[in-house]
């Protein structure tokens, strides 16, 4: 159920994100192709690869902390946003783009309609 809603959310094809690893939270950043260009102007191709990092971050509303991957990036963005919780229900389900961030949303929202 939630893979199809997640491919429609993303609007492009599934192979663009990062090895088609949907267990963390990436936030639509994808493998990018190109060329290396030295001064004897010979290409060679290269790809860079995202800085995912292992983190455990502490979740208020289920009281529990979570080993999860993400990128430097959602890390500054949950900072910004005062924790993982905040991110998570303020951020639109197509900027989340991960199965797991999905998930871990809807478990938040039951978990607020239960208190």
């Amino acid at each position: 159920m939630l893979g199809q809603n997640l491919t429609r959310l993303l609007r492009g094809p599934a192979t663009a994100f990062y090895r088609l690893r949907m267990d963390g939270l990436f936030g639509g950043v994808a493998i990018q192709h190109g060329n290396n260009k030295p001064k004897s102007l010979h290409k060679t191709r290269r790809i860079w690869l995202p800085n995912i990092q292992k983190v455990t971050v502490y979740s208020a509303i289920l009281d529990k902390k979570l080993k999860l991957r993400m990128t430097s990036r959602i890390l500054r963005t949950i900072d910004k946003k005062g924790g993982l919780d905040n991110y998570l229900l303020e951020t639109k389900d197509k900027n989340i783009a991960s199965e797991l961030g999905l998930e871990l949303k809807q478990t938040l929202q039951k978990a607020l309609q239960a208190k």
